[in-house]
């Protein structure tokens, strides 16, 4: 990732630190357009009027672009290129979201849903009123890219780790206000990096809803999975195993366990449990776990009944990850990349509060896990791969009777 060296003016300083929303945007506005011209020299291989044989081309000016943001509309000098090679990402990436976080709130004044305090938070971040056009023109250009990117092909590659989670969000429909969850999966890709594979509303977090999403993803051509990591929900868990059959493996998310095992213990105890419940999960092997289980067992059974019966039954399922080498255990065995994935997207529904449709959700939830997708797959990988695979192919050699009776 390239560093730029950004320099402030006084002026510029001074409204920063007045706290309005003119000082912040002037910042911005500085900011980027000191970015803007530090790309144009990074791709001309020179700084304005120096010499040298790499350089790639000439700087012929610039024009003036708007970029509407949360803190009002700034004024960008776009550099150019005398053979108009210069090109930049930032209006793309940075707008996406803003203009799916702009749209919603457009949508609730035009619908006539919305409050006149909707309308004033709309005029501050857009620094004006939008017309019904305004809006479709809007959602003509960020509709159809992240229908393509929510439906794109899978099947060019494996995704031997999937991470799947919901979020309950507040939708209007058929003039009432409901609940609806927005399901979201995450994986790991053959190569180590991790993709946002998909997103899909539903009416609740139900069996229907969960199956319906994982044909989804079977359906765009999702293979090779081996360990689907989630909470205890149980229409999750029913569908992953309905659709994800064979060898794929579910792991119950430690966070979630843990808090359900401790939520029926007496406060008095609960310190202690946490503690052994670490070292059960954390240990270095399923023999190990089970030996810790059994004094946890033991030492609890009395204390704290409701909670040893949770973790009882829960425990297989909750230690899966144990089956796989080292490295690999810590991310997989919870789903806290997904509930921070999750933060992103409450961040945006805070301000929105409740969606005017679903379309609204694809849109502004859509465009922001878009942007954290190409994040992921431009920035380091989240796993080497190459231990997973070799560990992988042993344990196939050596569940594989014909094989040995061969070699034998």
């Amino acid at each position: 990732m390239a560093t730029y060296e950004v320099t402030l003016d006084e002026e510029i300083l001074q409204g920063l630190l007045s706290g309005n929303d003119e000082g912040m945007a002037d910042l911005l506005e500085e900011v980027l357009n000191q970015v803007l011209k530090d790309q144009q020299t990074e791709q001309l291989q020179a700084e304005p009027y120096e010499r040298n044989s790499s350089r790639r081309g000439q700087r012929n000016g610039t024009y003036s672009r708007s970029m509407t943001t949360r803190v009002g509309t700034i004024e960008l000098e776009v550099p150019r290129t005398r053979n108009g090679t210069f090109s930049t990402e930032l209006f793309k990436r940075y707008q996406r979201s803003e203009q799916a976080l702009v749209l919603s709130l457009m949508e609730m004044v035009v619908s006539g849903v919305s409050t006149r305090k909707v309308k004033k938070i709309t005029r501050q971040l857009c620094g004006t009123d939008f017309k019904k056009s305004t809006v479709s023109d809007l959602c003509k250009q960020l509709d159809p890219m992240i229908e393509s990117w929510n439906q794109r092909d899978l099947s060019d590659r494996q995704f031997p780790f999937i991470l799947v989670d919901g979020i309950v969000l507040r939708v209007r429909e058929n003039n009432q206000v409901k609940q609806k969850s927005a399901l979201l999966a995450t994986g790991v890709n053959e190569d180590g990096y991790r993709e946002i594979l998909g997103i899909q509303v539903g009416h609740s977090e139900s069996y229907n809803s969960w199956k319906a999403f994982f044909k989804s993803l079977r359906g765009r051509g999702l293979r090779g999975v081996d360990i689907i990591v989630s909470d205890a929900h149980e229409g999750l868990k029913e569908a992953a195993f309905e659709v994800f059959q064979g060898d794929t493996v579910w792991q119950r998310c430690q966070t979630h366990f843990i808090k359900n095992v401790l939520d029926e213990c007496p406060a008095e105890h609960k310190d202690k449990l946490h503690e052994q419940l670490k070292e059960i999960l954390h240990a270095s092997s399923k023999s190990d776990a089970r030996e810790r289980l059994e004094d946890c067992l033991e030492e609890f059974e009395d204390k704290a009944s409701k909670s040893m019966k949770i973790l009882e039954e829960g425990f297989e399922d909750a230690i899966a990850v144990l089956s796989l080498p080292g490295k690999y255990r810590r991310r997989l065995r919870t789903t806290n990349s997904v509930e921070r994935l999750n933060e992103e997207v409450r961040r945006r529904e805070r301000v929105i509060r409740i969606f005017p449709n679903d379309a609204s959700v694809y849109r502004l939830v859509g465009a922001v896990l878009l942007e954290k997708h190409e994040e992921w797959m431009t920035g380091r990988r989240y796993f080497d791969m190459s231990e997973y695979y070799q560990w992988k192919a042993k344990q196939k050699e050596k569940n594989n009777p014909e094989k040995e009776i061969k070699a034998a």
